[in-house]
């Protein structure tokens, strides 16, 4: 059996129409791509003034430095007149003759030494001759200081006792000055001490150079109750 095509389902005879539909749809297609603008980006220009800071310039000055000053010449004076000068040559003569005197005379000058007076009224702790008591030393003092002290009848009935201590000046004359007392285990021992110390007799002065000076002791006195 043998097929036949219609006249409708032949796309040859169309051929000529689809033709111009692709071309309107082109020529469509380049006229809008032509009408077509983008958007204009502008772009801001910022105007950067530059500020020019005018600085005051400052003159740089230099002092002139003064030449250094010359060193000042010294002068020297001599005074003929305090200076006489000798020559090897010259003679020296003196009012003494030579001729006065024999070979054998010994020629002696004697000089004057005086002894200088102490006057310092600061008392000695020790001199070149210590002050004497009867003869004797600060021992012997102290043996006549014991003998004659008497025992206080208060610190008796107290039961008091101990070591005084005191303190005294032989003064150029001999005699007893200056009691301190340095150390005392009851006023009524310190008392008594004191007592005995002013009645004693004179001494034989310390002497510093030969001179009479003062001189300064410390003296202990016991004070024991004996049962």
């Amino acid at each position: 059996m043998e097929l036949k095509k219609t006249p409708k389902a032949d796309l040859q005879n169309k051929r000529g129409l689809l033709l111009e539909i692709g071309l309107v749809i082109s020529l469509a297609l380049v006229i809008g791509a032509f009408a077509y603008t983008p958007k204009e980006h502008r772009i801001e220009q910022i105007d950067q003034e530059v500020i020019v800071v005018e600085e005051e310039m400052m003159e740089v000055t230099r002092q002139d430095q003064k030449p250094p000053e010359a060193p000042k010449k010294t002068e020297m004076k001599v005074i003929a007149d305090m200076l006489s000068i000798v020559k090897n040559d010259a003679k020296i003569t003196t009012d003494v003759e030579f001729a006065d005197f024999d070979e054998d005379t010994e020629i002696i000058q004697e000089v004057e030494v005086e002894e200088e007076e102490i006057v310092d009224d600061q008392p000695f702790l020790t001199v070149e001759t210590m002050p004497s008591f009867q003869g004797g030393d600060l021992l012997k003092f102290r043996n006549w200081v014991q003998s004659k002290v008497r025992y206080p009848q208060i610190a008796q009935e107290n039961g008091i006792s101990g070591r005084v201590v005191l303190s005294f000046v032989i003064e150029r004359d001999g005699s007893l000055t200056n009691i301190v007392v340095l150390q005392s285990p009851d006023r009524s021992l310190s008392e008594e001490a004191i007592r005995v110390l002013n009645q004693s007799p004179k001494w034989s002065p310390g002497k510093q150079r030969n001179q009479a000076v003062r001189v300064k002791y410390t003296l202990p006195v016991e004070f024991r109750i004996q049962n």
